[in-house]
Formats: structure tokens, sequence, C-alpha cells
């Protein structure tokens, strides 16, 4: 039942085959167990994708792609979850994961108008790099074990549940 669920919002095989900034994994990206849709391999998909999501590093669909490939999860959900940064959701994360970061830190977050250019974000990031890049690692952190911990939960449930209802049809 998971399992379909998943499906429906996967990448295909042959579209992650083709995109160029994967190709460098060459025929890794035929092993056939990182096609495998199961509890195991969707909560690791999932720990990889939203820890991938939260860093601010260019070519975060690699980075999760090669980590799928090394620790043996999904590879379509591992990539597809690092879309949750987009151009719409970017500037709002990263904003929270500043805040958090001047929180653990313990500096005073600084007030900024932003500006979509290459001076400013240098400008900007060299006086607040440290609690940026804090708040992205421990969000990364959490939501990577948040996101483990709610599949195993959700996919034990579903099959118990399943189980659970087969058995009263059979009686």
């Amino acid at each position: 039942m998971p399992r379909k669920i998943f499906q429906r919002f996967l990448p295909s095989p042959q579209a992650i085959k083709e995109n160029k900034t994967l190709r460098i994994f060459g025929d890794w990206l035929h092993a056939p167990n990182l096609w495998h849709l199961n509890r195991r391999s969707v909560a690791g998909a999932f720990a990889v994708g939203l820890f991938f999501a939260w860093m601010p590093v260019p070519f975060q669909m690699a980075l999760a792609a090669g980590t799928a490939i090394w620790i043996g999860t999904n590879l379509p959900l591992s990539i597809a979850l690092v879309w949750i940064t987009n151009p719409i959701t970017v500037p709002p994360m990263f904003y929270f994961a500043y805040i958090v970061g001047t929180w653990i830190v313990g500096e005073p977050a600084t007030d900024f108008s932003f500006e979509l250019t290459m001076d400013w974000l240098l400008n900007e990031l060299s006086s607040s790099w440290k609690p940026f890049l804090v708040g992205c690692f421990t969000l990364a952190t959490m939501s990577s074990l948040l996101g483990y911990i709610t599949i195993n939960i959700f996919w034990r449930y579903s099959v118990l549940s399943r189980r659970s209802s087969n058995r009263h049809l059979k009686k």
C-alpha cells in the first residue's frame, strides 16, 4: 500500500538516467536495489533527500544521488525530495535556518533587505555565514531523522492495518 503512494510521485528511471548532472554515476544508476520501494529504502531516501534539501550547495541532486547509491536507498525518491528547496521555498527555508542558527550560536539576528545580486550575497554571507550554516546543518539533521522515523512508523502502521483488515475479511 505505501509502495503505491510513493510510485505516483517518483520520476521515471529513464528521466534520472538521462539527467546530465547524474551521468557522472554511470552504470551505478542501473543497480536494481536503488529502484526498489520497501520500508528501508524509502525511509533511507527520505533521510538522504531531506538532509540535502537543507544544504546550501550547488548540485544537491548529485550529492543526494551519490549518497543514495553509497548507502543503498531509493534513488528517485532521494533525488525528488531535494526539490523541496526550489526557487519559491529557498528564501523562507534558508531564512528560518539562519534564525535557528543565531539561536544556537547565540548571536543576534541582523535585519537585512534581500537583493538578487552576487554582491549582496557575498556581503551578507561574509557577516552571517556561521549561524546560517549551523542552522542549515541542524535543520538538515533534524528533518532527516524525523523523515526516517516518520516513514518507518507510517510504513509499519500501514502494513499492520492491512494485515488486520485481511484477518477480519477471512473470518
